[in-house]
């Protein structure tokens, strides 16, 4: 039988001390080292295209195809241990040692056997804790292509290796320095974004890789709430192991977004993962897969789906921590972020209420920092919101503050598209149909100044919709469910799918996102709305009639305005189309002539 030989890199490590760490507590030992193999190790393997050939109870053996991606990889992965581990004490503290040669190997189905494996594994044995130790063939070959210092430790003789083995060292100490002291993190949320590393073996990728690095740093900046890294100095970790909590305090931000590119063929792969950089906590992770036919129109693609995902989750984690925090000594855009969290909560509950919270929250935030765009943009939100659910017992006096806060964010920074988009709202919201063009501009202000924002998308299709175009208002809604499939509201644009298939009269279709987005969220009234109108459209009279009672239980007074024949339908034929549909389900009208209403209603 022939054997099948090839020359490999090979990485042997183990946990330095391993006996000693699980005599003095076995479970705890067990259960480190598992979290530090599935949220370091193993990621940094599968980044550096390594096998994991086999693995011991404190030891692994792995095969590179590159020595280059091999030493990378165990550089990164001793420096993010360094780092995991830095507050635990050092009889408790897990370290790898890390041994690497490149050799000859002979393949056993998945195992590996030959001289180089064994050479690996006596020089792990010879390496520091938190370090390792590498061939003279490793040395030569990447001492020009990684940015380390090397020790030179001579030849050493190693147990049963016929011959002495010309030993390099990169010492624990080198590798886990003493971090730079960290920058004060601003108020509002702060991100990196590292250069993708590209996993082709193709030199031409890295163009690709940068230029969406680039694109989505571009993108990102278009969030006035977010504080973007600029490219120069994102730059700078460009072909290094990068620890994340190093990155952090030495960019001085919150969250940093790092990933992958590999192309294969005609494919192409792109892995991406938010962090949270305090804590290593991966935040989001999503990978995406395209043809590669025309390069920037994949790459605009990658990027929109990648900002308009992340921006979203970026702004959730920071709301949910605002609402974990005491109340006690929060700064102003701690206390506006928590009113905007508040925000949502009250349209789950449609609870006046919560709402009222967020503006009292956001109020505290404006006592503090009389120049928080965020605070005045929640105050606006909230009011709309209140108007939008026909919570409001005096609309002029909402309308009016709700009018003024988002004219005066619009003051503070006039180059905050959000702010736009809510004035849009606002404006909406008054009834006032001679002002739905000013409202239509400001919405396609927003959208124009930052395309990849889902809030801006909503809002401008919600406008277009109620001015007669819900095609248009359907292409921005499949829009969303594309940038962000995975959103944190997802409800609210199944129910703009439903809101714009009734303005087109795709009956059927909206019955079926209504649908779906009250199985997400029962209290949503709008999409009990849009449910009840598109069942009447269909014919279906008895359910519509079902779906009715069930709708105005649950929120009398926006369906009382509605059949008193309030709507904020610009086209006269779409305003009574809605209200006759509701009257019909309401009983207070029959279907005309006795034929399935949606015959006559275009």
């Amino acid at each position: 039988m022939t054997e099948t030989r090839r020359l490999a890199a090979i990485v042997s490590a183990d946990v330095a001390g391993y006996s000693r760490l699980m005599g003095r507590d076995e479970s705890g030992t067990l259960a480190a080292l598992k979290a530090l193999r599935r949220e370091l190790v193993d990621p940094a393997i599968e980044r550096h295209r390594g096998r994991i050939v086999k693995t011991t109870g404190d030891g692994l053996l792995l095969e590179f195809p590159s020595v280059v991606d091999a030493v990378r990889c165990a550089v990164e992965v001793q420096a993010a241990m360094a780092a995991a581990t830095a507050d635990v004490a050092e009889d408790r503290r897990i370290a790898f040692r890390i041994g690497i040669n490149l050799g000859d190997i002979i393949l056993d189905g998945e195992d590996i056997f030959g001289d180089g494996v064994n050479i690996a594994a006596r020089l792990e044995s010879v390496a520091e804790p938190g370090g390792i130790a590498l061939s003279r063939q490793v040395h030569d070959q990447v001492r020009d292509r990684i940015d380390a210092a090397f020790e030179d430790r001579g030849k050493v003789e190693l147990k049963n290796i016929a011959r002495p083995v010309h030993v390099f060292a990169l010492a624990g100490r080198t590798i886990a320095a003493a971090p730079a002291p960290a920058l004060a993190l601003p108020d509002k949320p702060s991100i990196a974004v590292l250069p993708f590393q590209n996993m082709s073996g193709e030199p031409e990728q890295d163009y690709f890789a940068d230029g969406m690095v680039e694109d989505i740093i571009t993108a990102l900046a278009r969030f006035r709430s977010l504080f973007v890294i600029a490219r120069n100095s994102s730059f700078t970790y460009k072909g290094k192991a990068a620890d994340i909590k190093q990155v952090g305090r030495e960019l001085g931000v919150r969250y940093v977004l790092e990933g992958s590119v590999r192309k294969a063929g005609g494919r192409i792969r792109v892995t991406a993962q938010l962090i949270e950089a305090a804590t290593g906590n991966h935040i989001w992770a999503e990978r995406y897969d395209r043809t590669l036919e025309d390069v920037f129109a994949v790459q605009e693609d990658l990027t929109g789906s990648i900002v308009g995902a992340i921006a979203p989750q970026i702004e959730a984690s920071e709301k949910a921590a605002a609402l974990r925090r005491a109340p006690a000594n929060l700064t102003a855009y701690e206390r506006a972020a928590r009113a905007s969290a508040l925000i949502w909560r009250g349209n789950d509950k449609a609870d006046s209420a919560t709402l009222d919270m967020a503006v009292e929250e956001a109020r505290r935030a404006i006592a503090i920092d009389p120049g928080s765009v965020l605070a005045f943009q929640t105050v606006a939100r909230a009011q709309s919101m209140k108007l939008f659910l026909q919570l409001a017992d005096d609309r002029e006096k909402l309308l009016h503050e709700a009018w003024y806060a988002a004219v005066r964010a619009i003051e503070l920074d006039g180059a905050d598209p959000a702010s736009y988009a809510i004035r849009a709202f606002c404006t909406f919201m008054s009834g006032e149909r001679e002002r739905y063009a000013e409202a239509l501009a400001d919405a396609r202000r927003a959208h124009d100044s930052n395309p990849n924002d889902i809030f801006n998308l909503l809002i401008l299709a919600y406008i277009e919709i109620r001015l007669g175009e819900p095609e248009s208002a359907l292409e921005r809604a499949r829009l969303m469910l594309r940038l962000n499939p995975r959103a944190e509201r997802l409800q609210d644009v199944y129910n703009l799918h439903a809101f714009a298939c009734f303005g087109a009269a795709r009956y059927a279709e909206g019955v079926e996102w209504a649908r779906r987005a009250l199985r997400d969220m029962p209290s949503l009234v709008p999409a009990h709305s849009n449910l009840v109108t598109c069942l009447v459209g269909m014919g279906e009279i008895d359910q519509a009639r079902v779906a009715f009672a069930t709708a105005s239980a649950l929120a009398p007074g926006y369906f009382r305005v509605r059949l008193e024949g309030q709507s904020l339908y610009y086209r006269p034929h779409d305003r009574e189309r809605q209200v006759r549909f509701l009257r019909i389900a309401a009983g207070l009208e029959a279907p005309n002539g006795g034929q399935p209403a949606g015959d006559t209603a275009k």
